[in-house]
């Protein structure tokens, strides 16, 4: 479970800097927030990936990463855009 726990962090911390990478603009959150974004992100991508049946293709499995960074780019931006509106 140790491995598995820091494979989800890393995965969450890569897939939170990609998303975060591909807004416009600079947002004001932290890392710990990108990377729980970008670990939920990751699930919830790989599973409609696997719903799509894209998940398992040879190589690199474009379509999967495309979707989670998508998803951790909507979530970067509305945590950011929640945060804005607070101060």
């Amino acid at each position: 479970m140790g491995i598995s726990l820091l494979t989800a962090v890393i995965v969450g911390l890569i897939i939170g800097a990609l998303a975060r990478l591909v807004l416009p603009g600079r947002q004001n959150i932290g890392v710990i927030w990108t990377i729980v974004i970008g670990i939920v992100a990751a699930i919830i991508g790989t599973f409609i990936a696997r719903a799509l049946g894209v998940a398992d293709t040879p190589g690199i499995d474009w379509i999967e990463l495309i979707l989670q960074v998508a998803l951790a780019a909507v979530g970067v931006s509305a945590v950011a855009g929640r945060r804005r509106v607070r101060r």
